[in-house]
């Protein structure tokens, strides 16, 4: 159903969320040192951490690949569903794939309408941006920034390795070239369009001369707020029928990281 649902390819895995670190014992071969540290610092929390799976585990959530990406989210809703079930649940962002996220209730039942019966009032998300998507298969290897920065889990388990932006391989959600993408064009960095355009900045711009609107991440220019406001942003200028949208890059570091990826995907040639 989540792949009907969300027009979702099969080759797109998805990630399975538990409750607590005591449930990996059954979805996965082996529970490294590495794995414990980890999971320890930032489970419950936005970090999904790739296995080797057991077979316990579908094929069809880890798209054929024999690697689970496992996730322990530390929203109470989502606690209490999950303790209910009591069962792990691969589930997806709740968009038509391919689609900007969304970060609210409201953004899910715009998008998703009568397709889904029921949707959770959580409120806004905290992080705004999705999961980072780590490897733990062989080396410590980046498959997606996300809302937990790399510097961070390199604090705790040392060097990562990121991919080669050429390896166009989809080892987890989040991977497709074009990704996260508004219905109105959006481009990153480079020239600026022609026409009604939107600009979206980190922080207040120098100069919003020729724009229809502008969208201001975080006024301080902090990248974890930006990071909180992103989809949004980008759907209030999506809604705006303009014909482009311009995002600034906003710094390499910390969540501005997660930031650029989303930003890239999300400006690829249809």
């Amino acid at each position: 159903m989540i792949f009907e649902i969300k027009n979702r390819p099969k080759f797109d895995p998805l990630i399975v969320h538990v409750p607590d670190t005591s449930s990996l014992e059954e979805l996965v071969i082996e529970i490294s040192q590495t794995t414990q540290r980890l999971a320890g610092t930032f489970w419950p929390g936005p970090l999904t951490l790739v296995l080797p799976k057991n077979k316990i585990v579908p094929d069809i959530v880890t798209a054929g690949l024999p690697n689970v990406a496992i996730r322990v989210p530390d929203h109470p809703i989502a606690q209490q569903l999950l303790r209910s079930v009591r069962v792990p649940l691969a589930a997806p962002s709740a968009n038509r794939f391919g689609s900007v996220s969304p970060t609210t209730a409201e953004h899910v039942r715009q998008e998703l309408g009568n397709a889904v019966p029921l949707v959770l009032e959580g409120g806004s998300c905290r992080a705004g941006v999705e999961s980072t998507v780590l490897s733990l298969v062989e080396e410590p290897t980046l498959l997606r920034p996300g809302a937990v920065a790399i510097e961070d889990i390199e604090a705790v388990i040392g060097s990562v390795r990121r991919l080669d932006k050429t390896d166009k391989r989809i080892l987890s959600p989040g991977m497709s070239a074009l990704h996260y993408a508004p219905r109105t064009r959006l481009y990153f960095g480079g020239s600026r369009p022609v026409g009604r355009v939107g600009l979206l900045s980190l922080g207040p711009p120098s100069n919003t001369s020729g724009y229809t609107a502008v969208e201001v991440l975080s006024p301080s220019g902090n990248t974890i707020e930006a990071a909180t406001n992103l989809f949004a942003a980008i759907r209030r200028l999506d809604a705006m029928e303009l014909d482009a949208i311009y995002a600034e890059p906003v710094p390499d570091q910390g969540l501005g990281l997660a930031i650029n990826d989303r930003l890239r995907r999300a400006s690829a040639i249809r």
